[in-house]
C-alpha cells in the first residue's frame, strides 16, 4: 500500500509558526513520524509540501497513476478558499483524508470553512500530528 502525505502553504514552518497552535515540533519531526508509523503498518508513505498551489495540483492529478491508495491532505489555508484543489480532488478516483493540526472550528470564522471537505472522505482536525496517523491506519483498515 502507498499512501501520499500531502502538505500546503506554511507547514514547512512548523515549530517555528504559531508553536501555540501548531506545537514545538519541526517539520522533519512530523515527517520522521509519518514515516517511523508508515513501517510500522507495514505501507509506504511519500511526504511532499509546497507553498504553491500548482505543485499540490499536480501531485494530486499524479496520485492515481503514481500508484497512491490514499492521499492525506494537509492544504493549509488553501483549505478555505482553493476550489482548484477542490476540483482536483473530485477528478480523481483516490480517496483523500483531509488533516489539520489545529481545530479548524474552534479558530477564527474563516477557517471554520473547507471547500474541501465535500470532496474528501473525511477530516480530521485538532490532533496534532496524530491527525496524520489516524489518516494513514484509515487507508490500511478501507484497504484490508
Amino acid at each position: 500500500m502507498n499512501i501520499l502525505i500531502l502538505n500546503g502553504p506554511n507547514l514547512n514552518l512548523l515549530g517555528q509558526r504559531e508553536p501555540g497552535i501548531y506545537g514545538a515540533e519541526n517539520y522533519d519531526a512530523l515527517c520522521r513520524k509519518i514515516g517511523q508509523y508508515a513501517a510500522e503498518l507495514g505501507v509506504s508513505a511519500t511526504v511532499f509540501q509546497s507553498n504553491h498551489e500548482g505543485e499540490l495540483i499536480d501531485r494530486l492529478h499524479a496520485a492515481a497513476s503514481g500508484g497512491a491508495d490514499g492521499v492525506v491532505l494537509n492544504a493549509g489555508a488553501y483549505t478555505h478558499y482553493s476550489y482548484a484543489i477542490r476540483d482536483a480532488i473530485a477528478s480523481i478516483p483516490t480517496p483523500v483524508v483531509e488533516v489539520h493540526i489545529s481545530n479548524i472550528h474552534a479558530r477564527e470564522e474563516f477557517r471554520r470553512t473547507s471547500v474541501i471537505a465535500p470532496v474528501c472522505r473525511g477530516q480530521i482536525c485538532g490532533l496534532g500530528f496524530g491527525g496524520y496517523l489516524l489518516a494513514m491506519r484509515y487507508f490500511v483498515e478501507m484497504k484490508g
